[in-house]
C-alpha cells in the first residue's frame, strides 16, 4: 500500500512525533488507523502511505498535501525537513508554543493510560517548561543540539538519516546544531570510505571532538576540520572507541562541577539540560546533612555528585552505571569526594548484591526502555522518603510509576521540561513518596 493517497482528517497527536488519523478503504468496514507525520489536530490533508500493506493493523503515512491548515502550522525554517526528507525534526512545521502544548498532550495521555494517572494526581502542572533562552518567536530555532551524528552517503557526504530509513539527506546546515558543532564543517568536506560521523561540543569548555566510523575494512582518512578538534575512531569490529589525537574526553561543567565525559559517552545533549535537571531534583529530593542516597543510571556523576556536596562528610551516596568508560569517568569526577562509591554493572544486578536495606533518597535516570517492574519494586522496598525519576520518555515513565503505585509510592509533583525543541522528545522529572494509607 506504500504510495497510497488519502484525504483524511487528522485527530489527536500520538506519541512516536504523528497524529492519528482514520480512514475507511475500499473494500473495507472498519476504519483503518494511519500515524501520519508533518502535520497537526483538526487539519485535513492528503496523507500517503510510506509503510504498511493490506494486512497491517495500521499504516504509517506523510501529509504530502495540506487541504486546512491549523493556526499552529509554520511555515518550516529548515529546508531539509518535510515529507520523504531529514528525519532529525518531528514538528519543524509548528509554532514554538504549540509543540510543546502537543507535548502536553502525548504526555497526559501516558499518564493515564500506562500509569491511571490524571495531570492532578502526578502532581503535574500541565505545562512543559522551555529550557533558559529557548523561548523564541515563531519561524526562528534554537541551536541548542550538542552531538550530532551525522551519516555519510554513498558519494562520501555528510547528511541526516531519513525517519525510519537508513538512506542519507544530504544537508549543508543542521539548524538545531549547536554553533560548536556547526562551526566544525562536518557538512563542507567529503568522508571517503566512512559510514558515519559523530560531532560534539562541550558547553562546559571549548573542547570538540569528532568520532568517525569508518565502512568495513577502510582505514581512517585525514581528517582537518575548520576548528581545533580531537578525533576518535570507532571500532568496526567491537565497537570500541579509539583516540586518534588530541584529548579522548571533552570537559563539561554543570551545578559548579567540571565532569570527564570521555569516547562519546552519554551527556545532556542541550546545554542547558544538566543544570536544569540538576536544580529540579535537588528541589524534589531535599537532600539533607547526613542521609544516604542511591544514584542510579548515574553516568559519569552528575548526580551523585550535586547529591554529594548537599549530604555534606557524614552522608554516603553510592552510584551505579554499567557503562564501563563511564564508570571511570565517573571515579575520575568525583575523586574528590571521598563518601561517593560507583559501582560498575547493571542495576538489577549490582543492587541486590550490595546488601543495602535501606536509605534515604533515590535517583535514577534509566535509559528509554525505563527502570522496570522488578527494579522499581527494589528500590521500594527499601524505603525511601523520596524518590527523583529522569524519564527521557513519557511512556516508560507512565509505565514505571504504575509500578511504583502498586508498590506503595506516589508522585508528589512532576515537571516536563522541552529539552529536545523541534522534536517529539521530552524530558520528565518526577518526584516520588510513600503513599498516604488510604489514598
Amino acid at each position: 500500500m506504500v504510495g497510497e493517497r488519502y484525504e483524511v482528517e487528522i485527530g489527536p497527536v500520538a506519541h512516536g512525533g504523528h497524529c492519528v488519523a482514520r480512514t475507511t478503504l475500499p473494500g473495507e468496514e472498519r476504519p483503518r488507523v494511519l500515524f501520519v507525520r508533518h502535520t497537526l489536530p483538526g487539519e485535513r490533508v492528503v496523507a500517503q502511505v510510506t509503510e504498511g500493506d493490506a494486512d497491517s493493523r495500521f499504516l504509517r503515512a506523510d501529509a504530502v498535501e495540506v487541504l486546512e491548515p491549523s493556526p499552529d502550522r509554520v511555515p518550516a525554517p529548515c529546508p531539509f525537513s518535510g515529507p520523504g526528507a531529514c528525519g532529525g525534526c518531528d514538528w519543524q512545521h509548528v509554532a514554538p508554543g504549540a509543540q510543546r502544548r502537543l507535548k502536553v498532550e502525548v504526555i497526559t495521555e501516558q499518564l493515564a493510560r500506562l500509569a491511571g494517572l490524571t495531570p492532578q494526581e502526578a502532581g503535574w502542572n500541565g505545562t512543559v517548561e522551555p529550557a533558559p533562552g529557548d523561548k523564541l518567536p515563531k519561524g526562528e530555532v534554537p541551536a541548542w543540539r550538542t552531538r550530532v551524528q551525522y551519516a555519510v552517503d554513498q558519494d562520501g557526504y555528510a547528511g541526516l538519516r531519513r525517519h525510519r530509513s537508513h538512506e542519507v539527506q544530504r544537508i549543508d546546515h543542521c539548524l538545531i546544531a549547536a554553533p560548536g558543532v556547526s562551526e566544525l564543517g562536518i557538512e563542507s568536506r567529503e568522508w571517503p570510505g566512512v559510514a558515519g560521523v559523530q560531532a560534539i561540543a562541550a558547553t562546559g569548555s571549548s573542547d570538540r571532538q569528532v568520532l568517525v566510523e569508518p565502512e568495513p575494512g577502510e582505514r581512517l582518512p585525514i581528517v582537518e576540520l575548520d576548528k581545533p578538534v580531537s578525533v576518535l575512531r570507532i571500532d568496526e569490529h567491537d565497537g570500541g572507541v579509539h583516540r586518534v589525537h588530541g584529548r579522548g574526553f571533552v570537559r563539561e561543567r554543570a551545578d559548579g562541577r567540571t565532569y570527564r565525559v570521555g569516547s562519546g559517552g552519554f551527556w545532556q545533549v542541550h546545554p542547558k539540560a544538566p543544570d536544569v535537571l540538576v536544580e529540579a531534583v535537588m528541589q524534589g529530593l531535599t537532600p539533607r546533612k547526613g542521609e544516604m542516597a542511591l544514584d542510579l543510571y548515574c553516568g559519569v556523576g552528575l548526580f551523585a555528585g550535586a547529591i554529594a556536596e548537599r549530604v555534606g562528610e557524614r552522608g554516603a551516596v553510592l552510584g551505579i552505571e554499567s557503562g564501563k568508560r563511564a564508570v571511570e569517568d565517573a571515579r575520575h569526577n568525583l575523586r574528590d569526594l571521598e563518601r561517593v562509591r560507583i559501582e560498575h554493572g547493571k542495576v538489577e544486578t549490582v543492587l541486590p548484591r550490595t546488601g543495602i536495606t535501606e536509605v534515604d533518597i533515590i535517583v535514577l535516570d534509566p535509559p528509554r526502555a525505563g527502570a522496570g517492574q522488578q527494579t522499581v519494586t527494589h528500590l521500594a522496598s527499601l524505603s525511601p522518603r523520596r524518590i527523583a525519576y529522569v524519564a527521557c520518555d513519557p511512556a516508560a515513565l507512565a509505565r514505571d510509576l504504575a509500578y511504583f503505585k502498586a508498590a506503595g509510592y506516589q508522585p508528589r509533583f512532576l515537571r516536563a521540561f522541552d529539552l529536545f525543541p523541534m522534536t517529539q522528545h521530552v524530558e520528565c522529572v518526577a518526584i516520588l513518596e510513600p503513599a498516604v494509607k488510604g489514598s
